[in-house]
């Protein structure tokens, strides 16, 4: 049994190779977004509930970039590990189309629709705060916050080919720069530092659009600068060329992938709009406890993104039954440590609203959410990896259906009725909505122990001769 769920030091070793930069940037980005959070909370409540539903709004664009580009990286996984250059180069124009379409259509859509959704999340009590001051603010966030789409699906679509191909490092280092860019330039523009202008959270927003095309310019000098080493991008912009054969495989793996994405995206914001109803304060409390959240959970996504790469590959190179046994020790691992930062953030859940510039009754919100956050930690944690195991397999319809279609049977629709139609406190109704995944935990288990997720989809293709 213990070898079953416990690895030797050859795996543990492997894992960390992969597994610690990954985890470093994420680390990096979550704590700067938490002290980006504390400037803009310093504020106050009005600058911090507008960023924070800006963000909202366009989290369904950055994870319908996530969702389209998955699909293509299972291939591009399996295609390393199968040794196909082709096969990976052909995959990553594909990427390069999507991110750049994706990309246009959402800059449409914000620049005309941007205020009508902030202004939906403004229906609540103001809790004595400036309702219209907030939605100002927000509009103002969004519309620079546009400049930054196209290097953000860039980078993922660059960062993203490189870690398929096991180089985890450099987009690191890019993550790392664009961070102590963001960091700084929230200090000069938020604040008006070293006689830059005093810019508020329209600053925060330019701080981010100049980090993100930092990371951009650092991941591309590199990747073209050493094709030698990563081939797949010889002779990548020599033609957009994509064979109609993978084109068709990788859209029927990533339409389920990219459609979830949206979404469970838009499940996410709906649910926070509901939340909203509830007043200002539960807005800024969300915010700051969302923020902290994304702090402890840094190492459960990037477990999600050593299933995906290290099962990708071996299912890629035929080894199904290594797949499976790599699997299941990443997943015991993963919830063991969840445990531990589960706690963690209990411990820590008094301190971190005093870092605000936010009410009584705001931080004291904070506090309860972040008790109920490292209770729940454990669940969302065995979901994660469990989803990942399953997109690993190329098996994304059935992840669409674990994913984006719980949240809106399950979740999306508690949400709305607890708060609608239930005289429920805000943290009452959040405890509810966190800890009904523990129904997703039971039908992961049956899939996971069904194991038809372990497949080859690159088996048998011809598309990455082309």
């Amino acid at each position: 049994m213990r070898s079953r769920l416990i690895g030797d030091k050859a795996f543990y070793k492997s894992m960390l190779t992969l597994l610690i930069p990954i985890m470093i940037q994420q680390f990096i980005t979550s704590f700067v977004s938490l002290l980006d959070n504390v400037m803009v909370g310093s504020l106050g409540t009005e600058a911090i509930s507008a960023a924070s539903i800006a963000n909202q709004v366009m989290m369904v664009f950055n994870l319908a970039i996530f969702g389209g580009l998955s699909g293509a990286s299972i291939f591009g996984a399996q295609f390393y590990g199968k040794g196909d250059m082709d096969g990976m180069r052909h995959t990553f124009r594909y990427k390069l189309i999507f991110g750049v379409a994706c990309s246009a259509a959402a800059i449409l859509v914000y620049r005309f629709f941007g205020g009508s959704f902030i202004a939906s999340f403004l229906e609540g009590d103001s809790n004595g705060g400036d309702l219209d001051l907030t939605l100002r603010s927000g509009c103002a966030y969004l519309n620079i916050m546009l400049a930054g789409l196209p290097p953000f699906a860039l980078v993922q679509v660059y960062a993203g080919t490189l870690r398929e191909s096991g180089e985890t490092r450099v987009p690191m280092f890019a993550g790392i720069c664009a961070i102590l860019t963001n960091l700084a330039g929230n200090w000069l523009l938020i604040f008006g530092n070293l006689g830059a202008p005093k810019l508020g959270v329209e600053g925060a927003a330019m701080a981010t659009v100049i980090s993100r095309y930092v990371e951009l310019l650092i991941v591309l000098i590199y990747s073209h600068r050493h094709t030698d080493r990563y081939v797949f991008i010889s002779g990548a912009y020599r033609s957009l060329y994509v064979p109609g054969k993978l084109v068709r495989r990788i859209s029927r793996t990533a339409a389920p992938l990219l459609l979830n994405e949206i979404l469970w995206s838009l499940g996410m914001t709906f649910i926070n709009r509901f939340y909203s109803v509830r007043g200002l304060n539960a807005v800024a409390a969300l915010n700051i406890a969302g923020t902290t959240w994304n702090l402890f959970c840094v190492i459960m996504f990037s477990m999600g993104s050593a299933v995906s790469i290290m099962v990708g590959q071996r299912l890629g190179a035929g080894r199904m039954e290594e797949a499976r046994d790599v699997d299941r020790k990443l997943i015991f691992l993963t919830e063991i440590i969840h445990v531990i930062i589960g706690l963690g953030m209990i411990l820590a859940s008094p301190l971190i609203p005093r870092l605000y510039n936010v009410g009584a009754e705001v931080q004291e919100l904070v506090r309860q959410m972040l008790i109920i956050a490292g209770l729940s930690l454990p669940i969302h944690s065995f979901a994660h990896v469990t989803y990942f195991t399953i997109r690993s397999g190329g098996r994304t319809v059935i992840t669409f259906f674990f994913d984006a279609v719980y949240t809106w049977v399950v979740t999306v629709l508690l949400a709305f009725i607890l708060t609608r139609f239930t005289d429920l406190t805000i943290v009452q109704i959040y405890a509810c909505v966190m800890f009904v995944d523990i129904v997703k935990v039971l039908i992961g288990i049956l899939m996971l122990r069904s194991d038809f997720w372990a497949r080859n989809v690159v088996n048998d293709t011809e598309a990455g001769k082309a």
